[in-house]
């Protein structure tokens, strides 16, 4: 295995479940970002032989902390790399900066258990073309898209799923669920990091807060299992205990229950087609307990709109999006602008995109630096 974001929420319970399995695999890759301390723990830990990092820098600190016998790869390349090294790589890369990984791995034919959404979201097009590389696969360690890939075995396998009549996707609704218009506009930063029913990093807790992590997981979804986005509806369930559902054409629902734990699709990701026997997220049906289920308010949540849009245009829509997207929500977390302005700036972004067909990676470079560009020009002024 290789664990890129190890030092993030996924890679940290990734390593939680290795801790579970230590006969079953065999941790030889793993990358960071900031915290070299961890990264270095880690390594020592799993006997790790080969470690990424972001900088020159940083290579030389953790050199000297780990020494020469273990290889230290730096920046873009260094992961595109370390995503070819093993049978099973997680991405777990935060942002954009994760497609070297979902690019490498499947062009040499690997499993990817995959949980970074912005590669997938921005590089749809150009991920569909290495998808079909022998060998190649994509597992969602994403608890929505994990529940859609168990809840359609045993749908039809041809192209588009002609018997699914739509994809459910749950959302818990994120922290301001019930809150007004009003009241929104004077949302601190720690009511925003303040999720009610999962433990994420800060950019996917913002996300959710905003609700464009769910517009997200629509085109996520839509690109994963070759559905039309039209055919992706979101319910808000705020238990968080039905992770998605597959309603069929005639009219049966399939849906994964599950106390929220992401440890639960992470073990079905690497361990798939076993299921690893721990038991996380294990429901006690013998206690009483609800479930909830509601339409999203599109007016107080406009992110959702702009994801549907996105998917409508296609191209390096969705590439737009998410690139404008990571500088708001970088923006807000940096205090440079307020949580009410995050989703208004992604869609003054979203109205100067300019269609793409987006046919190679040079261009989804150019187009996810010119989002950037105009939404940090936004943030400044």
């Amino acid at each position: 295995m290789a664990l890129l974001g190890a030092t993030g929420s996924i890679g940290t319970q990734t390593l939680e479940v290795l801790r579970r399995e230590p006969d079953a695999f065999d941790l030889i890759a793993i990358a960071g970002g900031q915290r070299l301390s961890e990264l270095a723990a880690i390594a020592k830990e799993f006997g790790v032989a080969r470690v990424g990092v972001v900088s020159e820098d940083d290579r030389r600190t953790l050199s000297g902390m780990l020494g020469a016998h273990t290889e230290i790869v730096v920046g873009a390349k260094g992961l595109a790399e370390l995503s070819q090294c093993a049978d099973v790589v997680v991405n777990a890369v935060v942002g954009f900066a994760g497609l070297p990984v979902t690019i490498g791995a499947l062009e040499a034919g690997r499993r990817l258990a995959l949980a970074n959404k912005e590669s997938l979201i921005a590089a749809a097009p150009l991920v569909a073309k290495v998808r079909a590389t022998q060998g190649a696969q994509i597992l969602p360690i994403d608890s929505e898209h994990c529940a859609i890939h168990q809840c359609l075995a045993g749908s039809s396998t041809e192209p588009g799923h002609p018997d699914v009549r739509r994809l459910l996707l749950t959302a818990s609704g994120g922290p301001f669920r019930d809150w007004s218009k009003e009241r929104l506009a004077e949302v601190t930063k720690a009511d925003a990091l303040q999720h009610p029913t999962w433990s994420m990093g800060p950019k996917i807790t913002i996300d959710s807060s905003t609700l464009m992590n769910k517009g997200l997981e629509v085109l996520e979804a839509s690109a994963l299992f070759g559905i039309e986005a039209e055919r992706v509806d979101i319910v808000v369930h705020p238990q968080s205990i039905v992770h998605s559902m597959v309603e069929y054409v005639d009219g049966a629902v399939i849906a994964q229950l599950s106390e929220p734990d992401m440890r639960l699709p992470i073990a079905y990701c690497i361990g798939s087609p076993e299921r690893l026997a721990h038991g996380w997220g294990r429901l006690d049906f013998t206690r009483s307990f609800s479930l909830d289920f509601q339409a999203p308010d599109r007016n107080v949540f406009p992110a959702l709109d702009l994801a549907y849009e996105a998917a409508r245009r296609g191209g390096a829509a969705p590439a737009w999006l998410s690139a404008a997207n990571e500088i708001a929500v970088e923006a807000f977390l940096n205090d440079q602008i307020p949580w009410s302005r995050i989703v208004p700036l992604v869609a003054q972004v979203m109205d100067q995109y300019e269609e793409d067909p987006l046919e190679s990676l040079e261009a989804l470079f150019a187009n996810d630096a010119t989002a950037r560009r105009l939404a940090h020009g936004m943030v400044t002024h």
